[in-house]
């Protein structure tokens, strides 16, 4: 597979916060490649160094060849971007946003026509082109902004959070454009999220981020064998009696989390049962048990100890700790 983005050693530091610690991997042609992790962990300081919208400390990376320090203007223009903050403007109609777009680009007129027309059909937005984009909706406004981002032809398009704050439905609408591109058109991918489902449904590979650094990265579904198997979760006010239990041969990992005790085995439908009798026959009580199987958010939970949710809470704090000592 040709390799369409290449990521050496890359790091951004602000004072003494270090926002991406030395990142290194390939993304192929065509893949569609999803940086996962809390809000604070670097997906989106990543994606800004990768656009040359912001320069990094040390490392390198090159986008289909051309060196993002060097020829940041070459990046540019085999990029598209959607950020997290909305860019449209709100007071033009959905053909003039298309339009001024492929004007900053020097589209030709006669090309930009064509292509504003395809794409806003690729995103069914053709029958509101005429439309106030404040008059939209958020999925609207999404699905305008990918189609703004396609306009001059991008070999990598870079998605920050496409689906933040939209409602299931929309959010299932834009992954099937999101594969389609990537699947009928061969453009590169490269999504930051912390919708755990988002990414296994999309991606060919994740890496999943924390604190800057890259702590995992293979395909949705390897990273969940690398579990162990199924997922048998038991609640017990003895949690260490559990655990000690749960020791036996067809267990393959024991994980324990606050009252929670978590077991990867293979076939777990089978050993319910049996893991019920061993732990009524050591008098260990049992408040709840669960079986599933394993997720995205289980494979974060085992690199890090924590759900992403717990990691946001302490990013967010960490910021304003570093917020308050620049103050000060």
């Amino acid at each position: 597979m040709t390799t369409a983005i290449h990521i050496q050693n890359l790091t951004r530091q602000f004072d003494s916060l270090v926002a991406v610690d030395n990142i290194s991997f390939d993304i192929g042609q065509g893949e569609i490649f999803g940086l996962l992790g809390p809000n604070g962990a670097g997906k989106t300081t990543t994606l800004s160094m990768l656009s040359t919208m912001l320069s990094p400390s040390s490392g390198s990376a090159t986008i289909n060849g051309i060196d993002i320090e060097k020829d940041p203007d070459g990046v540019r223009r085999s990029i598209g971007i959607v950020f997290q903050d909305q860019s449209l403007d709100e007071e033009l109609t959905a053909w003039e946003n298309m339009d001024f777009h492929g004007r900053l680009y020097r589209i030709p007129a006669a090309t930009r026509n064509e292509r504003i027309t395809e794409l806003l059909g690729l995103v069914e937005l053709n029958d509101r082109k005429d439309s106030i984009v404040k008059t939209f909706s958020g999925g609207m406004r999404r699905r305008l902004e990918i189609a703004r981002g396609l306009l001059h032809h991008p070999s990598v398009l870079f998605l920050d959070e496409p689906t933040l704050g939209l409602d299931p439905q929309t959010r299932n609408h834009l992954w099937t454009y999101i594969a389609a591109l990537a699947q009928e058109k061969g453009i590169t991918i490269i999504l930051t999220t912390h919708y755990m489902e988002e990414a296994d449904r999309l991606c060919n590979r994740v890496a999943i981020i924390d604190h800057g650094k890259i702590i995992a990265m293979d395909t949705p579904d390897r990273l969940k064998q690398s579990l162990g198997g199924d997922l048998v979760t038991v609640h017990s006010p003895d949690p260490a009696g559990v655990a000690g239990a749960l020791q036996v041969p067809w267990v393959n990992r024991v994980e324990t989390r606050n009252d929670a005790v978590t077991i990867s085995l293979a076939n777990a439908d089978q050993y319910v049962s049996t893991i019920v009798t061993l732990l009524n026959e050591r008098k260990i009580p049992i408040a709840s048990i669960a079986i599933h199987k394993p997720t995205l958010e289980d494979v974060f939970l085992s690199f890090t100890g924590k759900t992403i949710r717990e990691q946001e809470a302490d990013s967010r704090e960490t910021m304003r700790m570093h917020q308050k000592m620049m103050r000060h």
